[in-house]
């Protein structure tokens, strides 16, 4: 399956909410060359004051609904449109990860020139460290596939 026609759809309403974010988690990891899959898309998103009211703004954009944090120790926000597929996260402090700024000067940028939008991808290294420190059984299960894409992204940039 070929994601580019849902990252432009996310990239898009991104860019209209005025939401700062990178990709993590393994969306992101696929992105960077892992095989692996998901179905919906994780985001590390710099917290502000007004982020939840761009959340509203994003979810009208997709034709989406917002779905707040479950329980007050979770502070992940979800999107969804399921006759879309579109399933996002949002997470302000994903454990594992440094500062918003320091992820996202690491990251590596998707972008879609016919509409003046992108979308930031984290590094292989940042989801690695973020999936080690989760150390959920899901994020343990794809952790060795992550780390041996990482391995081979390294040694082929090796001379």
């Amino acid at each position: 399956m070929n994601a580019a026609p849902v990252l432009k759809i996310i990239a898009g309403a991104l860019k209209k909410a005025k939401i700062d974010a990178v990709m993590i988690g393994n969306a992101a990891a696929a992105l960077n060359g892992a095989p692996i899959t998901t179905i919906d898309f994780d985001f590390f998103v710099k917290n502000t004051g007004k982020v939840k009211n761009k959340f509203k703004l994003l979810a009208v954009e997709l034709d989406a609904i917002l779905v707040p944090p479950a329980t007050d120790l979770s502070r992940t926000y979800r999107i969804e449109n399921d006759e879309a597929g579109i399933y996002l996260d949002f997470i302000d402090t994903p454990l594992g990860m440094a500062s918003f700024e320091s992820v996202r000067s690491r990251s590596e940028a998707i972008v879609f020139e016919d509409i003046d939008a992108s979308i930031l991808v984290a590094s292989l290294e940042d989801i690695v460290k973020s999936k080690t420190a989760l150390g959920r059984p899901k994020d343990m299960a794809s952790l060795e596939i992550l780390k041996m894409t990482l391995n081979e992204k390294k040694n082929h940039r090796e001379p």
